[in-house]
């Protein structure tokens, strides 16, 4: 049966990841001086200015404006004639402390006295049908993304503005990725260049990135259908950190809990249990117990393990669904504790998953599968 499944990503300058960025911006300089910090720091960007605002409890002086401006001038909203730009656009602070009343569940020694920092459930993914285990689309998706930007700084296209959005749609034959249907992009540009130019050279963009084998002469090519893009980023609409949940995780083909990922450290669930649940997702494929799961785990505020764990294989486990929830519990210590020393999460390491996907990276301690072997000694 054919059917149909799309993905989109976005570049580091769409408004919205210029929130994540500078979000994980500050985090990541908060856990260079005190890596014990409790910290969640959102961001707004709206025309010409950006308001940071959130909870931070840390033995660190850092300089929060100094940080976004860095991050800004990084993207390349750089022009002094725009709207917004790194060293013109305002900027608002309105970051405090964390509320104690959080503070007393998640501060502890022990891993039971290491609450989880908010109720809710988080879900893990992984399957086989790419090298790094995720969904084709969403890789993909990310890739053009990555592309366009690369085009954008090395000076390929020089005509390139740093926001854009792309969008990959699959056409599957039952489980296996047959073709690429539909590839829709849009990019931000210098005043007055034609459009015909921009869809020239955006087609070979794309065909550099998407494997030859899977195009034909069905596939469809939306490139900047409504026209001119020239107003983009904060300038021509606002943005908000932890507004692209999908595009960071795994472009809807799993389902999200509904917490954002960026300015949060480790003892916020929301962010830990999901790369703890990535981890233990791609450990499972790679050791053969499965070819594709979901994995879902739910926690209480203040209460250290979790409330559920669930499992999906859609068919494909080569043991119960319900073993290998069994066998998840027995290996996988899942206290937000052990999460974080189990992945290393008191480190700076989180800009870098601030734009193109927090999954699917090969450096990234949650996408290693250090554990699959191990593992194999539960397959029949």
């Amino acid at each position: 049966m054919k059917k149909f499944f799309t993905s989109e990503s976005v570049t580091e300058g769409h408004p919205d990841k210029v929130c994540d960025q500078i979000s994980d911006a500050i985090l990541d300089e908060i856990l260079k001086k005190d890596p014990d910090a409790r910290c969640a720091v959102e961001c707004c960007a709206a025309f010409d200015r950006i308001m940071l605002m959130g909870e931070v409890t840390a033995n660190a002086d850092v300089d929060y404006e100094a940080i976004a401006r860095g991050i800004i001038k990084k993207i390349g909203y750089t022009d002094p004639e725009s709207t917004f730009s790194y060293d013109t656009c305002k900027i608002i602070n309105a970051i405090h402390g964390q509320s104690p009343d959080i503070a007393q569940g998640v501060n502890g020694v022990d891993y039971d006295d290491i609450g989880a920092g908010d109720q809710g459930m988080m879900f893990g993914y992984a399957c086989s049908e790419t090298e790094n285990l995720m969904p084709l689309p969403i890789t993909l998706a990310h890739e053009i993304a990555h592309r366009l930007a690369s085009a954008r700084r090395h000076g390929d296209i020089p005509y390139l503005r740093p926001d854009g959005k792309t969008q990959v749609t699959v056409e599957y034959d039952g489980k296996r990725a047959a073709r690429i249907d539909t590839v829709v992009l849009s990019t931000q540009h210098a005043e007055g260049i034609p459009q015909e130019r921009i869809h020239e050279d955006m087609k070979k963009l794309i065909l550099s990135e998407i494997p030859s084998n899977m195009l034909d002469d069905r596939t469809k090519y939306f490139i900047n259908p409504t026209g001119n893009f020239v107003i983009g980023g904060p300038e021509g609409d606002s943005g908000l950190t932890g507004r692209k949940i999908i595009v960071d995780t795994y472009g809807g083909r799993c389902p999200h809990g509904g917490g954002a990922f960026s300015g949060k450290d480790a003892t916020k669930v929301d962010r830990s249990a999901a790369y703890m649940a990535r981890y233990i997702c791609k450990n499972l494929v790679a050791a053969g117990i499965c070819t594709e799961i979901e994995l879902q785990v739910a926690y209480a505020i203040g209460v250290a393990r979790p409330v559920s764990v669930y499992v999906d294989t859609f068919g494909t486990g080569r043991l119960h669904d319900d073993t290998i929830a069994d066998i998840i519990c027995r290996e996988f210590d899942l206290r937000p504790g052990a999460i974080i020393d189990t992945l290393g999460l008191k480190r700076p390491i989180f800009l870098q998953t601030a734009v193109y996907g927090h999954f699917g990276k090969p450096d990234l301690p949650w996408e290693q599968t250090d554990r699959a072997e191990g593992l194999r000694k539960y397959l029949p």
